[in-house]
């Protein structure tokens, strides 16, 4: 298919490189500023524009790979008719964009996805579409980028992706804040990554409930009080290993 990417950050990024790969044309790079649409545009064998106005009309989809936000400003700038228009957001509704075409629906990747690392494969896509045919064509168009493609509802997809959240943008909060602790006892943070690696490994083989481990769920009240002393200078860590310990326990 020959595919226009609205965008030139993370999602673009990686969601381009997989479109390159999977034997599909891109043709335009549209963004906001001239050096990541270029250099963006360049890696794909693709030409970039800046403006609204100079979109193609002979593409075969349109992905709008933007901030979530600036999905609700676009009806007064951009009409593609009957062209088939796909959002990759996981918390906006559908019907947000189904002014700019007739034919829209939503491809949404759910990864954190970051251009440094551009070469993620079989990313899970969710997919939707305004009528069943054009469900039938996103779901055509996905199964070349994915081995994981999925319907999901306007609703099902903003649980996922509140579940996502709590996966990957909570715990990693919490490996910045294990990681500024480190740095200020002279510890090596690196000594915990094969620990960070395995806790996601397990996840394959049984429920997550199945896997926890540490003194909350042993109720080892000796360690707890121990590693609470220890926090006693670090007021906000201290806060949220409380708060961890009784949630565990109380799914005992």
């Amino acid at each position: 298919m020959r595919v226009v990417l609205i965008g030139a950050g993370n999602t673009a990024t990686v969601l381009g490189s997989n479109i390159l790969h999977a034997g599909h044309e891109v043709v335009q790079v549209l963004g906001r500023s001239e050096d990541h649409a270029s250099r963006l545009a360049e890696a794909l064998n693709a030409s970039f524009i800046l403006s609204w106005d100079q979109l193609t009309r002979e593409a075969d989809i349109y992905i709008l790979a933007i901030p979530d936000d600036h999905l609700y400003d676009l009806d007064d700038k951009m009409n593609l008719d009957d062209k088939l228009v796909v959002h990759v957001a996981g918390s906006v509704p559908m019907e947000v964009i189904g002014r700019i075409s007739t034919r829209y629906g939503v491809l949404y990747p759910l990864q954190s996805l970051r251009k440094e690392v551009p070469n993620i494969q079989n990313i899970p896509l969710l997919i939707d579409g305004s009528t069943p045919l054009v469900l039938e064509e996103i779901s055509r168009f996905a199964r070349t980028l994915s081995d994981t493609v999925e319907m999901a509802s306007d609703d099902k997809r903003m649980k996922l992706h509140l579940a996502a959240v709590i996966v990957s943008n909570f715990s990693n909060h919490l490996f910045v804040l294990a990681q500024e602790y480190c740095e200020r006892e002279k510890l090596s943070f690196s000594l915990l990554l094969p620990l960070i690696f395995e806790t996601a490994f397990r996840l394959q083989f049984a429920p997550a409930s199945a896997m926890q481990t540490g003194p909350a769920i042993r109720h080892d009240q000796k360690t707890i009080e121990k590693h609470l002393h220890l926090l006693e200078s670090e007021p906000s860590i201290r806060k949220i290993y409380e708060v961890f310990t009784r949630s565990i326990q109380a799914l005992l």
